[in-house]
């Protein structure tokens, strides 16, 4: 056979077993008067124990040392990789089964995709903020239970996030549109709101992370940006509403 049919017939390159033959390993029987190469049926045998070897993850040194010595037997080694390849297969049949595992899991949960959850939040995507997230707030507990909590919510959960935070958020335009001062009573009560809204979906919400919340609302212009889509100066009205509050302890 020459190196074309082998090379269709196994997938090996032709460069590869050219490679091979420069190194010694799958040597061709002869070559032709144009200098092709030829391999007879010892050399398709010794290329068919070279491929299994590489394919349970021998190097090519190794590969060399092993079919080069004067006790290798074929029969026995062929058994071996049997073995090897059962083992082989065992643990990929585990791995399989352990995601099947978990896309039923999700699966029973309803976990949101990517296009999903931006239908739920609009154009503004929180993955967006994951890495930014975990690299100035992964060290805290409230990252980490955040986390934890939401990555079990199903679509759902996240469609009745969505909706109490409109309605946190509405509650405070109206108390904008009716000129109530953000220090007032009537604030307080949304701040609370607010507040509790965060206790219950995500994490811990303390006064102290309140209060960063909500300067944080006012400094960086992406959050300011995404919260006065509802009504332009909302996130400066409930910046110092949270923050009136806090102050009075």
């Amino acid at each position: 056979m020459t190196v074309g049919e082998i090379s269709r017939l196994t997938g090996v390159t032709v460069r590869t077993l050219h490679h091979y033959d420069q190194i010694g390993l799958v040597v061709p029987v002869e070559r032709t008067d144009a200098g092709y190469r030829l391999y007879g049926a010892a050399e398709i045998e010794r290329l068919q124990e070279v491929l299994f070897l590489r394919e349970i993850g021998f190097g090519l040194a190794e590969i060399e040392s092993i079919v080069g010595d004067a006790a290798y037997d074929r029969e026995t080694a062929l058994r071996a990789q049997r073995r090897m390849l059962e083992t082989k297969a065992e643990h990929l049949l585990a791995m399989i089964e352990t995601i099947d595992a978990a896309i039923h899991a999700r699966g029973k949960h309803e976990a949101m995709s990517g296009d999903e959850m931006l239908g739920v939040f609009g154009d503004f995507d929180p993955a967006g903020y994951e890495q930014e997230a975990e690299e100035r707030w992964g060290d805290l507990d409230a990252f980490v239970e955040s986390r934890r909590r939401t990555s079990g919510y199903t679509r759902d959960d996240w469609k009745a996030i969505q909706g109490d935070a409109a309605a946190i958020d509405q509650a405070f335009i109206e108390l904008m549109d009716a000129g109530t001062p953000p220090d007032s009573p009537e604030a307080a009560e949304v701040v609370a709101r607010h507040r509790a809204h965060i206790t219950k979906w995500f994490y811990d919400c303390t006064p102290e992370i309140h209060a960063g919340l909500g300067q944080m609302y006012i400094a960086d212009q992406r959050f300011t940006d995404n919260i006065d889509k509802a009504r332009t100066g909302l996130a400066a009205y409930m910046s110092e509403a949270i923050g009136a509050v806090v102050a009075r302890g």
